[in-house]
């Protein structure tokens, strides 16, 4: 063993010890560096600064990082491996986790419940009590998954070398378990025993054990919590061999819980439209509608529904994580140290930044509000070129690159064409959708008018309606109907119809439209 080696964080105060030429990635993913292209060197998504000692220059710092940044000290945190005591500045980047507190109704059935909503980037779990419908407690966390990678696609990547794909499965089954461990900790005070836990607000303790546990996400977490291989994701034509209900007793996935509860991880609608979207179908009702409606989840993969009671389209679209700040130059998650909102006044560029710190990057609304105002100003032109400068400058030291403005072109892009695609393909206008559902943290923090400005969203914004988190609710509604069975959702995916975009006649002359601002 070598010897240790101590690390102190800076604005954290924390000092870490850990082996000598130790990789820094999985220790450093706790303390809220991002690793974007999941480690790999390809980005500097997981800059660290090194403020006494020293870290080699390697050759992914000298490819990514300028002369003048290694000459401040910022590294690569994917590639560093310190062998002497360090102190390194970084972030300490919380993540904005969106629950879910919506009424509902349901029939109540005895014993508690779990709903997990496993994303991409973040995860959250609620504990319910079954017969009263009372959420007991909430439990949320970044997917730790995402120190391999940021996106589906290069979760995919990593998976598919060197039995990744069993590392990201019991990673993301061993963090879910503690979750779950959390929950019932959290609303079981030491004092009650065994197998009664006490409501939230209320003198009186509830009996029972968890009966049901569903879990909801996208068909790459589906695959990657449920053993399945996500290799026929990697290629044409992306479709699942095995997208349906995957039903297991909590013992046989190392969760050690009273009563051996079943878990079930609810179906996928078809290639990259996953448990997450059915989840959210259930959540707005879109089956009991006379009228299309459009459900829209603008997540680390865009993912789209046009449905009403008589039939559904969904489809998928390459967005990219763009809307969540990964692969922007200054890019983060909404947390704090983060852009959030971009205003224009008297000419001039005003940022909200989270926390009320200094700004250390922007996440996506803060990205969408910035380019609507570099539009506004005559920055931006509307082939998405800065006409007056190499960079949009927003507060010090955060700008937007060219390079930053073309990913955002083609995420809305992706997004808008997906829209106007699934709209064509039912023969309807946007005219004619009376409700536009957005889904997750970033469509409800979204400034609706600036979205429309860019293009990413061509609706009024009174049809526009922020649907917070529908997969956690879809997933909490399952626990009360029969999720033992396939048969509660097998006629919602008899009648949904996947639509692969990019074959459709005309998908990239629609696609390169789009990409344009209007």
């Amino acid at each position: 063993m070598n010897a240790p080696v101590q690390i102190e964080l800076l604005p954290l105060g924390q000092v870490l010890r850990v082996e000598s030429g130790e990789s820094l990635q999985d220790v450093l993913f706790d303390h809220g560096v991002e690793f974007p292209c999941g480690g790999r060197g390809r980005c500097k998504g997981c800059k660290i600064r090194v403020l006494s000692g020293a870290l080699p220059v390697t050759p992914e710092d000298a490819t990514c990082l300028s002369s003048a940044e290694r000459a401040l000290g910022w590294r690569l945190a994917c590639r560093a491996r310190p062998r002497g005591n360090l102190q390194i500045e970084l972030a300490q980047w919380e993540a904005a986790i969106l629950s879910d507190d919506s009424s509902f109704a349901f029939n109540p059935r005895p014993g508690l419940g779990v709903a997990v909503d496993l994303g991409t980037t973040t995860l959250v779990a609620q504990l319910f009590d079954l017969q009263t419908g009372r959420v007991l407690a909430v439990r949320s966390a970044l997917n730790q998954q995402a120190r391999h990678g940021a996106d589906i696609m290069s979760r995919i990547e990593f998976a598919l070398a060197n039995n990744g794909q069993r590392v990201l499965e019991e990673l993301v089954r061993d963090q879910i378990g503690k979750l779950i461990q959390e929950l019932l900790s959290a609303a079981r005070p030491d004092r009650l025993s065994p197998g009664v836990v006490r409501s939230g607000g209320s003198s009186e303790p509830v009996t029972g054990s968890i009966e049901t546990i569903v879990l909801v996400g996208n068909t790459v977490m589906h695959h990657l919590f449920s053993g399945i291989s996500v290799e026929p994701l990697s290629q044409y034509p992306f479709e699942s061999t095995a997208p349906g209900l995957q039903t297991f007793p909590a013992e046989a996935i190392g969760w050690q819980l009273p009563g051996n509860p079943s878990v079930y991880f609810l179906p996928c609608l078809g290639g990259f439209v996953g448990s997450d979207l059915l989840a959210g179908i259930l959540a707005t009702r879109l089956r009991e509608r006379e009228s299309p409606a459009l459900l829209i989840d603008l997540g680390t993969n865009g993912e789209i529904v046009l449905g009403n009671r008589e039939r559904v389209l969904c489809a998928a679209t390459a967005a990219g994580p763009a809307f969540e700040g990964a692969r922007i130059s200054m890019g983060m998650r909404a947390a704090t140290g983060a852009i959030s909102e971009v205003r224009l006044s008297d000419g001039r560029l005003h940022c909200h930044v989270l926390g009320n710190t200094a700004p250390r990057g922007i996440c996506g609304s803060g990205l969408v509000d910035a380019i609507a105002a570099g539009l506004e100003l005559g920055a931006i032109g509307k082939n998405g070129r800065l006409s007056k400068c190499q960079s949009l400058e927003l507060a010090a030291p955060v700008s937007l690159t060219q390079r930053d403005i073309r990913e955002l072109q083609l995420a809305k892009g992706a997004i808008s064409a997906g829209v106007r695609l699934l709209l064509a393909h039912w023969g309807t206008t946007e005219e004619r959708i009376k409700q536009i559902f957005l889904a997750g943290a970033f469509g409800n923090y979204i400034n609706q008018a600036n979205a429309r400005r860019i293009g990413l969203l061509n609706f009024p914004a009174e049809k526009v309606v922020p649907a917070g988190n529908t997969a956690l609710l879809g997933a909490k509604l399952a626990l009360f109907e029969a999720p033992e069975t396939d048969l509660t959702y097998q006629d919602l995916i008899s009648q949904t119809t996947h639509i692969s975009l990019n074959e459709l006649p005309g998908f990239q002359d629609v696609y390169a439209d789009e990409m344009s601002f209007p």
